[in-house]
């Protein structure tokens, strides 16, 4: 299946869609801990970054500074698609609010500040309308 490259079609198909929860942003400095389950791995020369949970660092006892919303473009984008990244973080900077996007093989997801998962989702969804 190949993704969507043209970014006209990238936006006014974006179908952004929050995800339940609240997520954090934690490092580790080996393997993931036994009973965590991330829904991102990212790993750095200073450690593993894990997005899990809130809960599930609070119960690990782990340490985070940030709580997010996670936020799915529903779009399939393709890996080397140009743009799409740009647009959304702009739109987003544009309301001041934080974007930390994070590419899967099949959609692009967003992590804004909790309290305004809703803002996000409402400039999110002017974007792919005007598109």
């Amino acid at each position: 299946m190949t993704g969507q490259r043209d970014l006209r079609a990238l936006l006014s198909g974006m179908r952004p869609e929050r995800n339940e929860g609240r997520y954090v942003f934690a490092s580790v400095p080996g393997a993931v801990p036994e009973g965590l389950t991330p829904v991102v791995t990212v790993s750095e020369p200073e450690g593993r970054t894990l997005v899990i949970h809130q809960e599930e660092a609070d119960r690990a006892g782990l340490a985070y500074d940030y709580v997010a919303a996670w936020i799915t473009l529903r779009v399939h984008s393709a890996l080397d698609a140009v743009g799409l990244t740009a647009a959304v973080a702009t739109a987003l900077a544009q309301a001041g609010l934080s974007c930390n996007v994070v590419a899967g093989f099949h959609h692009d997801h967003l992590f804004v500040p909790y309290a305004a998962a809703d803002e996000a989702l409402r400039r999110l969804r002017a974007l792919a309308d005007q598109a």
